[in-house]
């Protein structure tokens, strides 16, 4: 078990600057002329018609955690990295760096195509993009079990919540944004979503109690797997494994999963709402928006569960010591050491319950509020506050971002931000370029500067690079 969630969390970190992407720039929320702020919020209509270049037009890497590499790996005195477990390493400055929950959070919305024109008394956009999103939590609890162990004559661990989830899907969206007066505009997005793949495996709840004379785990799980009729996720029986209890029939065999053909996983739909409120105090901007109000309902779940299970150990019984001893081989402390790691993973592991059945999912939805206010003494200068709060079960996060953005012409524009959030405090910033016939941004909401040769941040794995161009045509 501690390889394995150490290898976990490891690969989770290294593999974070490939597949980590998210829907658009929150530094650019602010910047007119920034192409993309209608996903952000629908009421925010473009400056000008646009065609977005394919997959370029609006490219986003990045990641959220409130992990990182120093979390997990230390230096010891020969300057040689080693991870938490090492007994070098002070069990409570490894504690003192946890939170109650330890998230990796990595998510993809790659926009394959986008258009966004003004008909219909409004402006309007079509886009077709690809989702992923999903991440890791690791309750402090396990960490810290799997770090301090026994403690005196007993010790005690408790958590919930241990995860694994990831979506993936397709989504075709149309928007429109609309200008009711002077001072109010409003905006809507329908969004319809193609199910490529779902999974979601946790343990709710499990107690840990060790102590001299006995060591006793109770605890509690489920899976769900959708990746359309192809799976095949046979059980121990299905799949002709060997096993000795009879209870073990049913018990996934993962080792064995195979996927034999594409199908469609399962199908939903979503709802942007936007508006935009001037005139409350002169200068002042106020909007709000909320995004990916939907649900997922997946087909063909192979669903799996540990059901409440208790699991005792008090101790080695009759060790053999050498060959002379009776009932060697079967007593010997390698073989009984080996039983012991077999009765903990059978105790655990997840049975199918369900072959083909259905589960319908909620969808992650962010909400934003921001304020922007217009400088008296220089109007091309003004000051943003964006809120943020993405509603996501575990994986839920806050942010504050507060921005200084200048709008020198009426081509070009910057911002530079600072945020603090559940993940810590970050820098950001955004340089745009809109003239006539184009649209170019670069700039990151959360800027990196201390880096692996991996390319993962030391710290807490936050981290996000942006760039797009654009085709823009039309009048401003």
């Amino acid at each position: 078990m501690k390889k394995t969630i150490i290898t976990g969390l490891a690969l989770a970190l290294a593999s974070i600057p490939v597949m980590a992407q998210q829907e658009a720039s929150r530094s650019g929320y602010f910047l007119d002329g920034y192409t993309h702020r209608h996903e952000l919020n629908p009421a925010l209509g473009g400056e000008y018609n646009y065609v977005s270049i394919p997959i370029f037009g609006n490219f986003n890497l990045g990641v959220n955690s409130n992990v990182g590499v120093n979390t997990f790996l230390y230096k010891l005195p020969n300057g040689q990295l080693t991870t938490f477990m090492n007994p070098n390493v002070d069990g409570q400055e490894f504690v003192s760096k946890l939170a109650g929950n330890n998230k990796v959070m990595p998510n993809l919305n790659l926009t394959i195509a986008s258009v966004g024109f003004k008909a219909l008394g409004g402006f309007n956009t079509i886009s077709l993009s690809a989702r992923v999103d999903g991440g890791v939590n690791v309750p402090k609890g396990l960490l810290e079990f799997m770090k301090m162990g026994q403690q005196g004559e007993s010790s005690t661990y408790s958590f919930e919540n241990l995860r694994v989830n990831m979506n993936a899907s397709a989504e075709i969206a149309l928007g429109h944004s609309h200008k009711i007066n002077d001072k109010i505009d409003v905006g809507a997005k329908v969004k319809v979503l193609l199910g490529m793949g779902n999974l979601d495996a946790r343990i709710q709840k499990m107690n840990m109690t060790l102590s001299d004379t006995q060591w006793k785990i109770t605890g509690q799980g489920n899976v769900n797997v959708a990746l359309g009729s192809g799976l095949y996720l046979p059980t121990y029986q299905e799949a002709g494994r060997e096993y000795d209890n009879p209870s073990q029939a049913d018990q996934i065999s993962w080792d064995d999963m195979d996927y034999n053909s594409f199908s469609i996983a399962g199908g939903g739909a979503a709802l942007d709402l936007g508006v935009v409120y001037r005139g409350l105090v002169p200068g002042l901007t106020l909007s709000a928006s909320i995004l990916d109000l939907g649900f997922m309902t997946w087909n063909n779940v192979k669903k799996g569960e540990t059901p409440y299970t208790e699991w005792t150990f008090d101790g080695f019984k009759d060790i053999a010591f050498d060959e002379d001893s009776p009932n060697y081989e079967e007593n010997k402390l390698d073989e009984q050491i080996s039983r012991l790691g077999d009765d903990l993973e059978d105790c655990f592991n997840f049975r199918r319950v369900e072959d083909n059945g259905s589960r319908a999912t909620m969808l992650a939805t962010t909400i934003h509020i921001a304020g922007e206010y217009e400088m008296p003494f220089y109007k091309n200068l003004t000051a943003g506050l964006l809120l943020t709060q993405r509603i996501n079960g575990a994986f839920s996060w806050t942010e504050g971002r507060l921005s200084a953005n200048c709008k020198p012409t009426k081509w070009f524009d910057v911002s530079a931000n600072y945020a603090i959030s559940t993940f810590g405090s970050s820098f950001g910033w955004m340089i745009n370029f809109h003239p006539k016939g184009f649209n170019f941004f670069i700039g990151s909401d959360h800027q990196f500067f201390n880096l692996t040769p991996q390319i993962v941040p030391v710290g807490h794995a936050n981290a996000n690079v942006t760039f797009g161009f654009n085709v823009t045509f039309g009048k401003s």
